[in-house]
């Protein structure tokens, strides 16, 4: 291993899967009842106990990783004279990448030889685990930091995210999407088929009437000129996992070549999107627009 890779929490790689690729995961915290949770490690939150005590009513907030603990990190790898590269919560959606920069210069007065990477991977939850992925395999191919980081910029313009969500409200109470969106998905069974766009922010692409009609819809744009040099579909669920599980055998019917994994989402996006949420990532053939 040439240098250090490493990700944070938004990502929802599973722990044992991190530890073997040698993959170095940064924490959000989440507020439970004014209780801070961890959400990295063997004894962090889970998703279900979340869900679980979201459905009592729990008052929940999530709090990004400080410039802070960046530069704890980043001055403790160039001290060391290690190499890192930090692939980065989209952000759009969050200010972790930011945090990250700013620590990067502070780390960079007093450790001006330190070689710190940072790539805003526009991307959330199993996506940017997807990219984390990806950059495992560079990395373990032979591929620098510096190549790496290009090769998974790239990827970044191409990475398909679409999902839908049963109830818009926790989105909107958190700033991710209008309230006029959340409204609108209230009302008469309709869902709201949503991506994220080229600034790694939430919006609406489309509609459809009941969440049978919006899996369709799902899988129709996840297919749409997926690329067959990554033939690897990730299918995310909070809540039930046998919607999830259906959508990942449609992939594997349709197309026996496929590589198709099926993925709770990690506590600290489950508490954007409560329960009932299903999202499918996919590489595409051209950058999306």
């Amino acid at each position: 291993m040439t240098y250090t890779l490493i990700t944070d929490s938004t990502a929802d790689l599973d722990q044992t899967w991190c530890l073997d690729h040698q993959v170095d995961v940064l924490g959000m915290t989440i507020t439970l009842d004014g209780k801070p949770r961890e959400t990295v490690g063997f004894n962090a939150l889970t998703s279900d106990e979340l869900l679980a005590e979201m459905a009592k009513g729990a008052d929940v907030a999530t709090s990004a990783i400080g410039t802070g603990e960046f530069e704890t990190v980043f001055k403790k790898h160039a001290e060391a004279n290690e190499e890192v590269l930090y692939l980065a919560f989209s952000s759009g959606l969050s200010g972790t990448y930011q945090s990250a920069m700013i620590a990067k210069d502070m780390a960079l007065e007093d450790f001006p030889d330190a070689k710190i990477t940072i790539v805003d991977t526009l991307a959330a939850a199993s996506g940017e685990g997807y990219l984390v992925e990806e950059a495992v395999s560079l990395r373990d191919a032979g591929k620098s930091a510096s190549e790496t980081a290009e090769a998974i910029a790239s990827l970044t313009t191409r990475l398909r995210s679409w999902f839908m969500v049963d109830d818009l409200n926790h989105l909107a109470r958190g700033g991710r999407i209008p309230k006029a969106t959340a409204l609108i998905g209230t009302l008469a069974s309709i869902k709201p088929i949503l991506d994220v766009d080229t600034a790694g922010k939430l919006r609406q692409v489309s509609r459809a009437r009941g969440s049978k009609k919006a899996i369709s819809e799902l899988i129709k744009q996840s297919t749409q000129e997926a690329d067959v040099a990554y033939p690897k579909v990730i299918v995310s669920y909070s809540g039930d996992v046998a919607p999830a599980e259906t959508i990942a055998q449609q992939f594997r019917d349709s197309n026996p070549a496929l590589t198709v994994a099926v993925r709770p989402l990690g506590p600290v996006i489950s508490v954007h999107t409560g329960s009932g949420t299903l999202a499918i990532f996919t590489i595409g053939q051209e950058a999306k627009h």
